[in-house]
């Protein structure tokens, strides 16, 4: 997410690493002073020096898809056979992932938002899985002389795959970088709840009713799914930091419905909808949240449209171009059912200014009851939880930002 093209090209992620850095008393491994006690939330101002946004990273070139999906597999034994079978949705877009340009054109509007609103932080964007990876923007930060990071995932709930395994990679990265106990770096809330995240979806949904409508169907014939990426079962009991405990999906799908609640109670109350899921990419055997949305759609009875709502999703990336606008929308046709599909947050004005008020939030220490929130959950913690979001089965791996393990 910078502008900068290496001049060595560099197909690997930073290293595991072996393990994260405490401060003498600290419960909260690499963290400012403020978050270092563990408390849920921070309620005190923080002097940060800069931002961190964290993207998940895709290919720029043809070259790099294998690669690329290497490091997003990692540890997990798979085939290049198997992965093959993913490489050609990028191949289909000549091998560059939409995402990169969606995260720099985020990190520019999040730039101007920021000094619009007179916080003079600078904006340094790092990948998780591609360049710029997240240890060279590090050191590239240190160097310019920044030591404490306010960093936002390009992700609004709680899982391991879209919470615990960005801190994972922060606290690679710090290790890599050599900038353990150098760089301090806490992270902002989960977002799901923030109506600046939310807005975006029900604007959305309203102008998807009104073209369907616009088509000739009836609110009566039109079903909402709203869809997110689904993750393993096992995975889904541990995320939410235990509220949720017993909740099928856990807080991952707990989080979810409140926002589609939420958006059809705004946009379009009385229409038929349901939570799905899309992208499954494990093994057969293993349980994975359904219902998958090609299925949802094809089992669907006196309907006559089905309008795709991505709410798991910040910006149209290939999950959303390919497996919804292509995928979702084949699987619609061959059912006779007109389709449409409600655009993810992306630069909306809203959604920027969503990301600045949670900076702003920990930069003068709002209470929490000031904080804004629109779904019944609330104002998600400041500091993970002790286990919150750990991958089912597999130790917890040094992670920042939250209270071990």
């Amino acid at each position: 997410m910078t502008d900068a093209v290496p001049t060595i090209r560099r197909e690997t992620k930073p290293p595991r690493a072996g393990a994260a850095h405490f401060d003498p008393g600290a419960v909260v491994a690499s963290a400012t002073p403020a978050a270092q006690g563990g408390r849920p939330f921070v309620e005190e101002p923080v002097a940060y020096d800069a931002v961190l946004l964290s993207g998940f990273g895709g290919p720029e070139g043809q070259d790099d898809v294998m690669p690329f999906l290497r490091n997003v597999t990692r540890g997990r034994g798979i085939p290049d056979a198997r992965l093959e079978e993913v490489a050609h949705h990028y191949r289909h877009f000549g091998g560059v992932s939409p995402i990169n340009g969606q995260n720099r054109a985020l990190r520019d509007a999040l730039r101007s938002a920021l000094a619009a609103a007179g916080l003079d932080l600078p904006v340094y964007g790092g990948n998780r899985n591609w360049a710029p990876y997240l240890d060279d923007v590090l050191a590239e930060a240190a160097a310019d002389g920044v030591r404490r990071m306010i960093a936002i995932p390009t992700s609004a709930y709680s899982s391991y795959s879209s919470c615990r395994q960005y801190r994972e990679d922060w606290a690679d990265a710090l290790e890599a970088s050599g900038l353990d106990g150098v760089l301090q770096i806490d992270k902002v809330r989960q977002f799901f709840s923030h109506p600046g995240f939310v807005l975006p979806f029900v604007e959305g949904l309203r102008e998807g009713i009104a073209e369907a409508e616009r088509a000739g169907h009836e609110r009566s014939g039109i079903e909402v799914l709203f869809t997110t990426h689904s993750i393993p079962s096992a995975d889904a009991e541990l995320s939410g930091a235990g509220r949720f405990a017993g909740v099928d999906g856990g807080g991952y799908a707990a989080q979810h419905l409140a926002v589609a609640e939420h958006v059809m109670a705004e946009a379009a109350p009385g229409v038929s909808w349901r939570l799905v899921y899309q992208s499954r990419s494990g093994a057969p055997s293993t349980p994975w949240l359904e219902p998958d949305v090609n299925d949802a759609i094809a089992a669907l009875s006196g309907r006559t449209a089905v309008l795709v709502v991505p709410i798991g999703f910040v910006s149209d990336h290939l999950e959303v171009l390919w497996d919804l606008d292509r995928e979702a929308r084949e699987t619609a046709e061959e059912a006779g059912l007109w389709f449409g599909r409600v655009a993810t947050p992306g630069v909306h004005p809203a959604f920027v200014d969503a990301l600045v008020d949670l900076v702003r939030e920990r930069v003068v220490g709002r209470p929490v009851a000031q904080r804004a929130a629109v779904t019944p959950i609330g104002v998600w913690y400041d500091v993970c939880r002790p286990g919150c979001c750990v991958k089912a089965g597999v130790a917890p791996g040094p992670a920042i930002a939250g209270v071990a393990p």
